[in-house]
């Protein structure tokens, strides 16, 4: 099985790096095709390892070689392929391909399309190493493969200056920002990297003391030896390694940079924010469960943190107009559920909603580039409707989808998002339990406004001569496939707690069937009205806020997005630049320049002053080298005295 191991690792390696040998050529197609067909392979990998694990209970590990070795210091380049890691590799690789052959249609008329495949497939990679490392130090590596490929990515059309949408500019007063303009994606690629930096540095210090009270980063031997750790050890390096998760996962307050992150292609947003880079977060805390469950408050901070996530990210949706940005606050509120199911304990539900969720969120963003590609790169869905009859293929795909991320029976987010609801129930936390159950309704509602302005009522495209026109055939097939998964994933729960629960632990949660019943009710019907309610209101009036209502305190402060992105312009960041500023002025100039010029200055005048000496002048020379021989025979002499004086 170890080969299989090696393909599913670096096949995406290879279609990578064949693809940026010709990142400077025109544009060729079979590059593309090869780059994907190196991401099937993996998946077909990925699914073999899956069955053996599956079928045989037995863990695969390999040691490729040994990276550092320096005194007691040891860590090997491993990989490691357990119920967790093959779950992730199969969700990524699956994810990936279908991703990868939507790309060649969207990204046909692209001058850079060989540069996209070569930065894709680097990405996946990336992905692979950190899901299928055994150590902290590995995952770390594949963190950062990560992070430098998203920034190649966000920033690919580098090119392309800000701009803002022509309709519903409502300027915050304390910023020049606008909440539906649309930044360049050179900043926004910065931003994010940044961002994850600053959040990296907490994750790289848990690692450090992870490693100087243990002596090892291998994951079994953390594990073993962590909870003979002192209790506030154990804490610090829980909330250190969840700082670095959430600035993966965008959670509050990292996550500013996760809507500015649509400034890249489509494509690059459903792998960022289905299968790939918003996950990491969610997989580290589900793969470091030891540690959590040593560190209960850090936990229960988890899941409050991820539930003020979920329904401040669901508010945001509600109000925008872009259409990727929409979906992208849907990934953000969806992130924040699976932080609530790790924090309580349930990493296995955690895990099962990430995988329910990369399934169709990567259907919503493919599908919206279908829509983008059609209206010549349009996103905001008031410029949009009646498509239904000119992208019927993709307006049923992206409301099969849209049922999913509603929570809608029999699909896939019906089962995954319920039992989150449960647990949070059935752990007693009831507020967050309330929190999750109105962002339920939230999320029905924007999920299906954005339904119902893209596909139907009034065909405002028209106005912009745009000419909309369904999507290659290929590229339906693949969203076709995420779509059936996105309706049958959630059927494979029972087989899916047998299999993983053999390495992540279960949360003895005890509801009984009335109640867990009931539980289920109120969901599905507070989903329903939600979607009735957002179709009903469409139809009527075109859109469900009036004027009036958009013109009042609380609309304002969910288009301005709570105004943090203002906050951090007028606040962070200003404070950075002067802090920049005096750091410059005083500590660079005055203390570490003046070091370093007064020691050259002071060396530069000795040798001024000396040089006088060294005239080239032959007489001179013969007189110093005799007052040289004077003065070390006067020296011996005084010497020589000295010591006959001692004794």
């Amino acid at each position: 099985m170890e080969n299989y191991l090696y393909i599913a690792l670096f096949a995406p390696l290879v279609g990578s790096l064949i693809a940026a040998l010709f990142s400077n050529s025109k544009k060729q197609t079979f590059i593309g095709v090869l780059a994907t067909f190196s991401i099937a392979i993996s998946m077909f990998a990925s699914l073999k390892l899956l069955y053996f694990v599956y079928s045989t209970d037995v863990v695969v590990l390999t040691k490729l070689f040994s990276w550092i070795e320096i005194g007691n210091l040891s860590i090997p380049f491993g990989f490691v392929v357990d119920q967790v890691s093959v779950v992730m590799m199969v969700v990524v690789t699956v994810v990936s391909t279908m991703v990868h052959i939507h790309s060649i249609g969207y990204m046909e008329h692209d001058k850079s399309f060989n540069r996209f495949f070569a930065w894709l497939g680097a990405f996946v990679f990336s992905m692979m190493i950190l899901v299928m490392s055994d150590n902290f130090a590995g995952l770390f590596i594949g963190w950062e493969g990560v992070g430098l490929c998203s920034w190649g990515l966000i920033g690919f059309w580098y090119y392309k200056k800000d701009q803002e949408l022509s309709n519903d500019i409502k300027k915050s007063p304390f910023s020049t920002l606008s909440p539906f303009s649309s930044i360049s994606p050179s900043f926004a690629a910065n931003e994010a990297f940044i961002t994850n930096r600053i959040a990296d540095l907490a994750m790289l210090l848990g690692m450090f003391l992870i490693y100087w009270n243990i002596g090892s980063l291998q994951y079994d031997v953390v594990f073993a030896n962590i909870i003979a750790l002192d209790n506030s050890l154990i804490v610090g390096i829980a909330i250190l390694l969840f700082i670095g998760a959430m600035g993966k996962s965008a959670q509050f307050p990292f996550n500013q940079w996760l809507a500015n992150a649509m400034e890249g292609p489509t494509p690059v947003s459903a792998l960022i924010h289905a299968a790939t880079m918003v996950t990491a977060g969610v997989y580290l805390v589900i793969r470091a469960n030891e540690i959590f469950v040593a560190a209960p408050n850090v936990g229960y901070f988890i899941a409050s943190l991820g539930a003020f996530v979920a329904i401040g990210a669901a508010l945001m949706a509600l109000v925008a107009t872009n259409i990727k940005k929409i979906i992208a606050f849907s990934t953000l509120s969806q992130l924040g559920y699976m932080f609530v199911a790790a924090g309580l304990g349930a990493y296995w539900v955690a895990l099962f909603h990430l995988a329910t969720h990369a399934f169709f969120k990567s259907v919503l963003f493919l599908g919206a580039g279908n829509v983008m590609h059609a209206l010549n790169d349009e996103i905001n869905i008031k410029n949009m409707g009646g498509l239904y009859k000119h992208m019927k293929a993709t307006a049923i795909i992206m409301i099969i989808a849209s049922l999913a991320l509603a929570g809608i029976f029999p699909l896939a987010g019906f089962f995954s998002k319920d039992l989150i609801l449960e647990v949070a129930f059935g752990s007693h936390s009831f507020i967050i339990w309330t929190v999750l159950f109105i962002t339920a309704g939230f999320t029905a509602f924007y999920s299906f406004r954005l339904i119902m302005y893209v596909f139907f009522g009034k065909e405002n495209f028209k106005e912009f001569n745009y000419h909309p026109h369904e999507a290659k055939s290929f590229v339906i097939a693949s969203m076709s496939i995420l779509a059936i998964l996105s309706i049958v994933a959630g059927w494979f729960k029972p087989l899916f707690v047998e299999f993983v629960t053999k390495k992540l632990p279960v949360l003895n949660v005890h509801l009984d069937y009335s109640t867990m019943y009931l539980l289920i009710v109120a969901t599905s019907a507070i989903v329903l009205i939600s979607i009735a309610f957002a179709i009903l209101r469409f139809r009527k009036r075109g859109t469900y806020f009036s004027s009036f209502l958009e013109d009042k305190f609380f609309y304002r402060l969910l288009a301005n997005q709570f105004y943090i992105p203002h906050f951090i312009e007028a606040i962070v960041n200003k404070s950075y630049l002067i802090l920049s500023i005096i750091a410059y002025r005083i500590f660079d100039m005055k203390i570490i320049d003046f070091m370093v010029d007064g020691i050259a200055k002071v060396i530069y005048k000795s040798g001024d002053k000396t040089r006088v000496s060294q005239s080239g002048n032959l007489s001179s020379s013969l007189r110093l080298m005799v007052l040289g021989i004077v003065f070390l025979l006067v020296l011996g002499v005084v010497l020589a005295v000295a010591s006959q004086g001692v004794y």
